[in-house]
């Protein structure tokens, strides 16, 4: 495999399509003794000066002031408020039904896209795989709604996954919109540093549960830094451009698989044939609506499906 022209690209989409499903029960466990609104400031302040730091020592041309600050902008919008709406929403309901949920994301980025200025209108296959892709989640919601009523936690993590997720799609189209002249890497290393610096000052003021240091808390904080900023967004970028877009899409199934599985192995995470159910129906949904969108809508780097978000 070394020696195929490919191989690096492969061994690329491989390692995002595992590591950023891992993230899922990652933020779970580092939120057992760090508090969201620690964590999210905490993971991307450090993971962004890394980059920053080994993009100046390579030599990386940096963007202008306006540049920079515009990832930093679409940072704030896609990974500070989508990641601070995750390490919320899984204070409330397993990691991978928020993973689950999140499958379901790149509606959101179709029904904005088509919202905006110019955007495309939904053609009748693409309303047909929204309306199937919301079955399925509805179908993962009504057991949880029947017993609880609205009141209940998923629904309260559904809710903020939505706010997320909403978040997250329109930063990325109004990242496309703006052109830089450093590469993608620079530019996910100032939205990291965007994402981390907008929650310092409100950890420090507004009230929230203590950190406790821990072994396993710093270890699981140190994981989503090394693992799912630095090598997860850098890997996501790399594949993007050197493979398919179609074909690195497959990762966004593939990180609810890891994430469901994780999180039954270490926490047993209910997931039983009702969730497998509306995960399919969710995948189906999401793939037919990717068939038949203008490869116009597809997110440029680092923007994610989505992807799904990347968690």
């Amino acid at each position: 495999m070394g020696s195929h022209p490919s191989a690096r690209a492969y061994l690329a989409l491989a390692s995002v399509s595992f590591f950023w499903g891992t993230t899922y029960l990652g933020i779970r466990v580092a939120l057992e003794t760090i508090p969201p609104l620690a964590l999210v400031p905490l993971r991307f302040c450090i993971s962004g000066s890394i980059m920053l730091l080994a993009a100046r020592l390579l030599g990386q041309t940096f963007p202008t002031r306006k540049e920079w600050l515009w990832s930093m902008f679409h940072g704030v919008m896609m990974l500070g408020v989508g990641n601070m709406c995750l390490s919320v929403a899984e204070t409330l309901i397993p990691s991978s039904f928020a993973a689950l949920i999140l499958a379901a994301s790149p509606f959101w980025l179709i029904g904005i896209e088509a919202a905006m200025p110019g955007g495309e209108r939904l053609r009748a296959p693409t309303v047909a795989g929204l309306l199937l892709g919301v079955g399925g989640v509805a179908l993962l919601l009504a057991p949880n709604m029947l017993n609880g009523g609205l009141s209940g936690n998923l629904w309260q993590g559904f809710l903020i996954l939505q706010l997320g997720g909403a978040s997250w799609s329109f930063g990325a189209i109004l990242q496309r919109r703006h052109e830089s002249r450093a590469n993608h890497l620079v530019n996910a290393a100032f939205q990291q540093m965007g994402a981390g610096l907008v929650y310092v000052l409100p950890a420090l003021v507004l009230p929230h549960r203590e950190v406790v240091w821990t072994a396993k808390g710093m270890a699981a904080l140190a994981y989503l830094v090394v693992f799912g900023s630095i090598v997860g967004y850098s890997s996501y970028i790399y594949a993007l451009n050197h493979l398919p877009v179609a074909l690195v899409s497959v990762s966004n199934y593939i990180n609810v698989i890891v994430a469901a599985v994780l999180g039954w192995l270490f926490y047993r995470e209910p997931f039983g044939w009702s969730e497998i159910a509306s995960m399919l129906i969710i995948f189906v949904g999401v793939a037919v609506v990717k068939r038949f969108s203008s490869p116009s809508r597809a997110p440029s780097p680092p923007a994610v499906l989505q992807s799904s978000e990347a968690p």
